[in-house]
């Protein structure tokens, strides 16, 4: 006798009707997969949609990249130079970047430096902003940036800290509406020049740059570098459009007035 006695389906009989109809092929089993819920006509909608909304999605995104980068290219035309070239300016405005676990500049920074440190000694420029991260006790860019400076020749006088330089947009707004400047030259990587440059100019600095390319020595951060300018893009555009103000604004500073006209 069946285990369950009494409460066996008539199912369960090899004689029964549903499973002569499964041996048939007249009964299968349901499909679980989440597009294949509903009759064929349903699916079939169902799926021309998440092909739309996956293709309208590609399209934004792409838009926006290509956007972004277009402005960014048409503000910088014109505005990046060589050492050698580039119009003299009261300022150099350098961009923080990454600080070593003890405190030095790391490879990329210190490469912006060293040309910021050359535009000095050909007399380009007149001071040096070093405008970086500085949001706790034990990481400090403006602090390691204006050590390296120091150390190898640029006056103290002549180096000026920004403690609230968290990112481009913020250093270049604080260029100009905390520290005065009206016009300055923009020291980065190159693969980041012409978006600092752009971003600057949008902030009434009157903006030329030049770019560092020694870097290139480190590939794959240069690389990385390269590829996150296209995000990095979009998010200056969404900074430009919005009108955001900086993190942190703050007082006027007064630090630079002897070198900004």
């Amino acid at each position: 006798m069946h285990p369950l006695g009494s409460l066996r389906m008539v199912s369960d009989w090899p004689g029964s009707p549903v499973v002569r109809a499964w041996h048939a092929g007249l009964v299968r089993l349901p499909n679980r997969s989440p597009l294949a819920v509903g009759p064929p006509r349903r699916r079939g909608r169902l799926l021309r949609w998440v092909l739309a909304v996956g293709v309208a999605g590609a399209l934004a995104v792409a838009a926006a990249v290509g956007g972004s980068v277009a402005w960014i290219r048409h503000a910088a035309d014109g505005r990046v130079y060589d050492a050698a070239a580039v119009p003299a300016a009261p300022v150099a405005l350098v961009l923080g970047a990454q600080v070593n676990p003890d405190g030095s500049p790391s490879g990329f920074l210190a490469a912006r430096l060293a040309v910021a440190a050359d535009l000095y000694a050909r007399g380009r420029v007149g001071a040096v902003l070093v405008s970086g991260d500085h949001g706790g006790w034990a990481y400090d860019e403006p602090g390691a940036m204006a050590w390296w400076l120091t150390s190898r020749g640029v006056p103290a006088d002549r180096v000026v800290q920004d403690h609230a330089g968290f990112d481009t947009y913020d250093s270049c707004q604080r260029a100009s509406r905390v520290f005065g400047v009206r016009s300055a030259v923009v020291v980065t990587q190159s693969f980041h020049l012409e978006r600092a440059v752009a971003l600057c100019a949008h902030a009434g600095i009157e903006a030329t740059g030049v770019g560092d390319d020694t870097a290139r020595q480190y590939p794959r951060q240069w690389r990385w570098g390269a590829m996150r300018e296209y995000g990095a893009a979009v998010k200056a555009a969404a900074d430009v459009l919005s009108g955001r103000d900086p993190i942190f604004l703050g007082p006027r500073e007064t630090a630079l007035n002897p070198t900004t006209p």
